[in-house]
C-alpha cells in the first residue's frame, strides 16, 4: 500500500486540516485535572469518622431523671408543687394521709399502753431475780427445798420472756407510727419537678406509686451516641468526637474537622459491650476538658437533657482515595496501626 504521506502535497484538503485550538485546550485541561484529581485522591489526607444520632443525658446514672415515689399507702391531702417548679433537697413535694385519720393516735396510744406494759415486765423480772438470788442463797444453806429453788429460776426466764415479748411489741408499734409519720413525701436533691403524675387531692395511691417525675440539677452532662456494628470495633475510650446540638447550625466536614464550623468537642469515655434493640451500639461521650471557649459546651439552658445530637467520632487518617475505595466497598475503616495508651 502507497503511503499517503509520501504523496501528501496531492492531498491539500487534508493538509489544510488541524485540530481545532479548543479541543487542544480542552484536552490539556482534562490531563491537567486527572492528575491533579490523582495528586488529590493520593496525597490529601482524610480523618475517617463514624457518626450516628444521639441525646444529651447524664453522665452519672443517679443524676438522670428520675422518679419519685410515695412511701405509704393513703389518701393525697395536699400538693406543694407544679409541673417545672425548681425544688430544694427537702423541699415537701405531696401530703398522703392514711384512709383512717385518727390510725396515728391510736398507734400512739396503744404504745403508750404497751410501754406501760414492758415497764411492769421489767419490774416483775427484777423482782423474780431478787426472790430467785434469796432462795438459792437459802437453799445453799439447807433452809430452802430443791423444788422451790427450781421454781424461782422459771420465774425469772417466765418474766424475762415476758419483757422481750412487750419489747418486741413495741419495736413494731414504732415502726408502724414511723411508717404513718413520713407521710409527706420531699425532694431528694436539688432539681426541677418535671411532672406531677398522681391525681388531684383525695386520690387514693399504694406505696411505691410515682407521684411525680424529678430532674437534678447541677449534674455533668454527656451525650448518648448510637453507631452502628461495622465501625463500632474501632471506637475506643479517648477517642475524639466532633459533636451538633439541636438547634446550633453547624457546617460539618467529616473528612477535616478542624475545618467544622458550630460543632463541639467532645472524648469517648466508654462504648456498650451489647447493642441496643435496634441493632445499634451506644458510646457515651463527656465534654472535652481541653476544648477551648469555641468549642465548648453550650450552658445548660441551651442544651436540656433529651436534647437531639449529632455526632462524629473521629478514627484513623488515610487518604481521600483509599476512603472513597473504602465506602464504594462498605469497608470499616482502618485499624490504628499503633494503638496509645487509650486503645
Amino acid at each position: 500500500m502507497t503511503d499517503v504521506r509520501a504523496h501528501s502535497e496531492y492531498f491539500h484538503t487534508l493538509n489544510e486540516i488541524n485540530v481545532p485550538k479548543a479541543s487542544r485546550t480542552v484536552a490539556y485541561f482534562l490531563v491537567l485535572f486527572a492528575l491533579m484529581l490523582g495528586a488529590f485522591l493520593y496525597f490529601v489526607p482524610w480523618v475517617q469518622t463514624t457518626s450516628g444520632p444521639g441525646r444529651v443525658t447524664a453522665l452519672n446514672p443517679n443524676d438522670r431523671q428520675q422518679e419519685i415515689n410515695a412511701l405509704v399507702s393513703g389518701r393525697i391531702a395536699e400538693w406543694f408543687v407544679q409541673d417545672g417548679m425548681a425544688v430544694e433537697a427537702g423541699a415537701p413535694i405531696v401530703t398522703i394521709v392514711d384512709n383512717d385519720p385518727l390510725a396515728l393516735q391510736r398507734l400512739q396510744a396503744a404504745r403508750d399502753q404497751v410501754q406501760a406494759k414492758l415497764s411492769a415486765a421489767e419490774s416483775a423480772q427484777k423482782i423474780a431475780e431478787i426472790d430467785e438470788r434469796r432462795t438459792q442463797d437459802l437453799f445453799t444453806q439447807g433452809l430452802e427445798s430443791s423444788r422451790n429453788a427450781e421454781k424461782a429460776r422459771s420465774l425469772v426466764e417466765s418474766r424475762r420472756a415476758g419483757v422481750a415479748e412487750a419489747s418486741a411489741e413495741l419495736s413494731r408499734i414504732e415502726i408502724e407510727i414511723s411508717r404513718l409519720a413520713a407521710q409527706t413525701v420531699t425532694a431528694p436533691r436539688d432539681g426541677v419537678i418535671l411532672s406531677v403524675n398522681a391525681g388531684d387531692v383525695a386520690t387514693f395511691i399504694s406505696a411505691g406509686q410515682a407521684v411525680a417525675t424529678f430532674v437534678p440539677s447541677n449534674v455533668t452532662r454527656a451525650v448518648e451516641l448510637f453507631v452502628n456494628g461495622r465501625d463500632v470495633a474501632l471506637v475506643q475510650p479517648g477517642n475524639v468526637a466532633k459533636l451538633q446540638f439541636e438547634g446550633w447550625p453547624a457546617v460539618q466536614f467529616s473528612g477535616w474537622p478542624s475545618q467544622a464550623i458550630g460543632t463541639f468537642s467532645g472524648v469517648v469515655l466508654a462504648v456498650d459491650a451489647s447493642a441496643q434493640p435496634n441493632g445499634l451500639f451506644r458510646v457515651l461521650i463527656g465534654e472535652d476538658p481541653n476544648a477551648d471557649e469555641t468549642h465548648a459546651w453550650p450552658e445548660d439552658r441551651f442544651v436540656r437533657f433529651g436534647a437531639n445530637v449529632r455526632g462524629w467520632i473521629q478514627l484513623e487518617t488515610v487518604t481521600v482515595g483509599y476512603e472513597i475505595w473504602r465506602l464504594l466497598n462498605n469497608f470499616p475503616p482502618d485499624f490504628a496501626i499503633n494503638p496509645g495508651p487509650n486503645q
